[in-house]
């Protein structure tokens, strides 16, 4: 039996979809990042700021439709969790991009590249599962698959550092350090999404 909580897909869950898709052009933006010249930082860093303040304009475009809603799919306090989750992994995409430019940082391993493409997978995945939300039914492997893509990015974070230890002198990797843990905690944020909607199936089951 479908488990449905509102029969037409809201205006709530649209804001919620549109901030996981932010994180994915972020992705993209920061893979491009990653390739590009250190001539061309300043114009990609302010791409992705331009993406970190369209997830800001959605998250609070979010708050303003739940107060003016009389009737949400979710409880609010659930649509909130997610939309702060979602934009703080994109502030936080917005940071390593920052960082790259700020340190002049080129030629990063290729576990940056790894990262990212995690990053990309789970966006992708949220971006889908945030407009089913009023359909709980096919989300449990949404939850699952988010929370395996989060513990490959935790060992390729382990991995990424130990190498940076045994290659890099101390400012260098004092610098890549700060990098791979914005990216890393990118993978978190997205992980505490899963769960709050782990947490959700649970509630409504």
């Amino acid at each position: 039996m479908k488990l449905r909580l509102f029969p037409q897909e809201p205006a709530g869950l649209n804001l919620l979809s549109q901030m996981a898709h932010q994180i994915a052009l972020g992705a993209a933006t920061m893979s491009e990042i990653l390739g590009a010249s250190a001539a061309d930082y300043d114009r990609l860093v302010e791409d992705m700021h331009n993406h970190e303040a369209k997830s800001t304009e959605l998250h609070f475009a979010l708050l303003t439709h739940m107060r003016t809603s009389f009737v949400n799919p979710l409880p609010r306090e659930d649509m909130y969790v997610l939309s702060r989750f979602l934009n703080e992994a994109m502030e936080k995409l917005d940071a390593a991009a920052d960082l790259v430019a700020l340190y002049k940082l080129d030629r990063l391993p290729k576990r940056a590249a790894d990262q990212l493409e995690i990053i990309s997978r789970q966006a992708d995945l949220t971006v889908d599962a945030m407009r089913r939300l009023d359909d709980l039914d096919d989300l449990e492997d949404y939850w699952i698959e988010i929370l395996r893509l989060a513990k490959r990015a935790e060992r390729t974070h382990r991995v990424w550092v130990a190498d940076m230890l045994k290659e890099m002198k101390a400012a260098q990797y004092s610098r890549n350090r700060d990098v791979a843990t914005q990216l890393v905690d990118v993978t978190k944020d997205m992980r505490r999404v899963a769960t709050q909607v782990g947490s959700i199936i649970v509630k409504e089951s």
